[in-house]
């Protein structure tokens, strides 16, 4: 009642240079959504995900329609 939810704050990645993906634990199950680097390889990490309801934070944050490939 006295508490709105916040607007997400929408923010840009570079598609050209790169993805979207799920860096995933296989030993404990810890999930962190972030951006690789299709030349290079290398994982930039932006959020933890603890359920599903964050990463559709992450997505609607950086407007990915795509699905999120997981690496391990």
């Amino acid at each position: 009642m006295f508490f709105k939810k916040k607007p997400v704050k929408k923010k840009s990645y570079d598609h050209e240079q790169k993805e979207p993906v799920l860096k995933c634990s296989i030993c404990n199950g810890e999930q962190v959504a972030g951006f690789q680097d299709k030349k290079t390889g290398v994982f930039e990490d932006i959020m933890f995900i603890r359920n599903e309801k964050e990463l559709e934070q992450f997505k609607e944050m950086y407007e990915i329609t795509e699905p999120v490939k997981k690496i391990y």
